[in-house]
């Protein structure tokens, strides 16, 4: 199996190319189109700032590129985000996959609730998914972000922080992590062995 993990101007994409070797993945960090259409499924990690991010992918037109992907995909964190159409992040125009709307945490009582969320959360509300088959209990997630998707159509499980919030994504081809499944244990170890058994 050929896995393309897509590269661009973002942190944390190694610790996600570890987490799919210890699954006996092979994976290449590549900005080639043609290793990236040619492999059989993609995954686009990262944490980052959005506009910037947004900046990077358009120069290499790879923004066009992930609208055409035809194979299983996964957006992690960042990856989530930039999947969406909008994001607050310094007013982003994003890839527009799923048509959310992506928000800057505000804390109610800023002794109770920092921001960034960091921490480990629950997941809630699991729809019937190939992606969430199986997962063990219980099912936490370690989250690292300022920024969340609402909640809408393409939601497939939430969670909550101030408020609840999306906590995966599906349509079509593409699915999207808000969570760092690289960082969460059993729980990410199985949401990564799901999408690569699509």
């Amino acid at each position: 199996m050929k896995i393309a993990v897509i590269k661009y101007n973002s942190g944390n994409v190694q610790s996600v190319l570890y987490a799919l070797e210890r699954l006996g993945a092979e994976a290449e960090l590549t900005d080639d189109p043609e290793k990236i259409l040619n492999a059989d499924k993609v995954i686009f990690p990262g944490q980052g700032e959005a506009s910037t991010a947004m900046t990077y992918l358009k120069a290499r037109k790879l923004d066009q590129l992930i609208r055409e992907i035809k194979q299983p995909f996964l957006g992690v964190c960042l990856g989530l985000q930039l999947l969406c159409e909008h994001s607050e992040e310094n007013n982003t125009e994003c890839l527009g996959i799923f048509p959310v709307k992506v928000k800057r945490f505000i804390p109610e009582n800023s002794q109770e609730f920092k921001v960034p969320h960091i921490g480990w959360n629950e997941l809630e509300n699991l729809a019937d998914n190939v992606l969430l088959k199986d997962l063990p209990d219980p099912k936490f997630l370690y989250y690292v972000h300022s920024y969340y998707a609402e909640l809408s159509e393409a939601t497939i499980a939430s969670t909550h922080y101030i408020h609840d919030f999306t906590a995966i994504l599906h349509r079509d081809n593409y699915w999207a992590i808000q969570a760092h499944p690289e960082k969460s244990s059993t729980v990410g170890e199985k949401l990564l062995s799901n999408f690569l058994s699509i």
